[in-house]
């Protein structure tokens, strides 16, 4: 049998279908890819979140996983919801590839005032107006090279992206910074591909031979806690959990769009705990002023309607 995987046509997202091909290949599973259009796609000129926000790089995929069109999708993981249609799931997680934010085109501290600087999401922008408030931050809109080819006709002097497909596409040489998360929170599960299938048959048994415990219970921890804010693509949320040992540590701010407040929270629980340690965090935000910054950016009180989204495409 050969399995059908599903994605996005983009090269970022091919080069995830490729690389789930091949790593399935040498498990004895031969696969095709079949390239699916999806609405966030085909709808490159308004901000994400006015479009639907979460779910626009996943719903036609999974409708097509759901008529048996396809028997695996590969997503980024920051672009899938944290509720699934019934009859899908998240049959693996793969090991996560690095899930810093970069700077293209120079460096947080050397950016000259007044700069340019592209991005997508809120989550980004507001990150950015709060250790450089004197940039410009404008949204920017399409895939790795779109975005790399504005930065290179002069549209912007820089550009905030995931280094994941900037390290996947092996363009690494346009990385002027790697943003510490100690500094600039990621997007939850940024760097993580997800492997959704239906809840069993061939597709299923397959993909969770790709699965790895590690990744999957830091990403648990990130996706817990959005699951818990009830937040999607209007959340000015970054949050990174990482192994200590038999612990996860779990990381969380939330920025005002205007990068004038900030709320950190962070806590510790063993790795079998990673969707309580998030719901933990979530909780503390919201007994917080985070519960009103999040409000208000739900109701679209951003600068510039800068910040669309959480992951403004699997290539951002």
């Amino acid at each position: 049998m050969t399995l059908r995987i599903g994605s996005r046509g983009s090269k970022l997202a091919l080069w995830q279908a490729e690389w789930v091909k091949a790593e399935l290949a040498k498990r004895g599973h031969a696969a095709e890819i079949v390239i699916i259009k999806t609405t966030g796609d085909k709808i490159l000129d308004v901000p994400l979140a006015r479009i639907g926000g979460k779910g626009v790089f996943t719903k036609e995929i999974e409708e097509a996983l759901l008529a048996g069109s396809i028997d695996l999708a590969v997503h980024s993981l920051k672009d899938l919801p944290t509720t699934l249609p019934d009859g899908l799931t998240i049959a693996a997680m793969p090991q996560r590839e690095d899930p810093r934010d970069a700077l293209v085109g120079g460096t947080i501290d050397t950016l000259p005032k007044g700069a340019r600087v592209g991005t997508g999401s809120l989550r980004r922008a507001a990150q950015l107006r709060a250790l450089r408030p004197d940039v410009e931050v404008l949204d920017v809109r399409g895939n790795v090279d779109t975005r790399l080819r504005k930065l290179e006709e002069g549209q912007y002097d820089a550009l905030v992206m995931a280094s994941a497909g900037l390290t996947r596409l092996g363009l690494q040489q346009y990385i002027g910074e790697y943003l510490a998360p100690e500094r600039f929170l990621p997007a939850v599960a940024q760097g993580a591909l997800a492997i959704e299938t239906r809840l069993e048959g061939a597709g299923f048994d397959a993909a969770k031979t790709l699965h790895d415990a590690a990744s999957a219970s830091a990403v648990d921890a990130e996706r817990s806690l959005l699951e818990n804010l009830g937040g999607g693509c209007q959340v000015p949320l970054g949050a990174f959990a990482v192994a200590e040992g038999d612990a996860l540590h779990l990381r969380a701010v939330v920025v005002s769009p205007d990068g004038l407040r900030r709320v950190y929270r962070e806590s510790s629980a063993a790795a079998a705990d990673a969707v309580q340690l998030g719901k933990t965090v979530a909780e503390a935000l919201l007994a917080s002023e985070a519960a009103e910054i999040m409000a208000q950016a739900a109701l679209g009180h951003t600068p510039d309607d800068v910040g669309s989204s959480r992951g403004a495409s699997a290539s951002a």
